[in-house]
């Protein structure tokens, strides 16, 4: 299927979605036509495509109200039990009204992901499949290796997508950039995924994507100061945030149970003096240890 073809099911969708009373075939070809996306055109024929390509996809029922022939959602509440399509679907979420407009073009920006998406086709296609990946794969300053990877999962974080597999060179579960992939293909052998696998509570304890079972899940508590104190609340660093202790219009404090990482650190690092770490004092001490060097830098 090509992009321009999802991107028509996702429109579609997005439409009936967003808007505030059913459609009729009539509406529904006008916006496309005016659409800076569309390619002219809605044929009669071709909306029908869509409608059984939208429940294929997503999972959701466009439904005809025969007594004025307008097209409503059947059953949008399907989308919160499908969270990659749902995912799909926010990434398109832009406001009716900037679709439209193709005045609007310059003006709403978006973040790119980085490269690697290339190769989501053929690994979704061998984890449908429980087929092994062969994979030229070389990190950051290092020789390229060829792996041999079991397809468990892909997690997209920070606007990167990552494979989460049983890597058997390594003899291990790995998580591997796909902007690190030169070469990507599927191979004959098949395998069976472990019993009772799940991708999310894999990830359950971390900030990011770096899991070590060596690492204790342990209780970090921050002090955010002045606005970041809002910017927390509304975008949580972790899901087990909690807020234990505040002072209005001063700072707040945040407990989480996680994993101490690399990404956990970079993730508070980038808050600057708005944000200090308060337990563990292993963490604090590293938190300090970074400032000076970054500082060192500088001098």
């Amino acid at each position: 299927m090509s992009s321009k073809t999802y991107y028509r099911y996702i429109w579609l969708l997005n439409i009936l979605l967003t808007s505030d009373h059913p459609l009729t075939y009539k509406e529904i070809a006008e916006l496309w036509e005016i659409d800076p996306n569309g390619s002219g055109k809605l044929p009669l024929r071709t909306f029908h495509e869509h409608e059984d390509g939208v429940k294929e996809m997503f999972g959701v029922n466009i439904e005809c109200n025969r007594t004025n022939n307008t097209y409503y959602v059947q059953n949008p509440e399907a989308l919160d039990f499908n969270k990659p399509q749902k995912w799909l679907l926010n990434q398109y979420n832009i406001p009716k009204d900037f679709l439209v407009d193709y005045k609007m073009r310059d003006r709403i920006l978006l973040e790119k992901m980085s490269k690697g998406h290339e190769w989501a086709k053929t690994i979704i296609q061998a984890m449908q499949k429980n087929e092994e990946l062969e994979i030229d794969y070389q990190k950051h300053d290092a020789p390229m290796e060829t792996l041999h990877v079991q397809p468990y999962a892909l997690k997209a974080y920070n606007r990167r997508w990552y494979l989460l597999g049983y890597v058997k060179e390594k003899d291990a579960i790995r998580t591997l950039g796909l902007d690190r992939m030169n070469d990507v293909h599927a191979t004959k052998t098949h395998f069976k995924m472990p019993y009772k696998f799940d991708a999310q509570k894999y990830y359950a304890n971390t900030v990011g994507v770096y899991v070590n079972d060596e690492n204790p899940v342990t209780d970090v508590k921050i002090r955010a100061y002045g606005k970041q104190v809002e910017y927390i609340r509304s975008s949580p660093l972790h899901k087990s945030q909690s807020e234990s202790r505040s002072k209005y219009g001063e700072f707040a404090e945040f407990t989480y149970r996680v994993s101490i990482t690399p990404e956990l650190i970079s993730q508070l690092l980038a808050m600057g003096d708005r944000v200090e770490v308060l337990e563990p004092v292993t963490l604090r001490e590293e938190m300090k240890e970074r400032i000076n060097s970054m500082l060192n830098v500088y001098k």
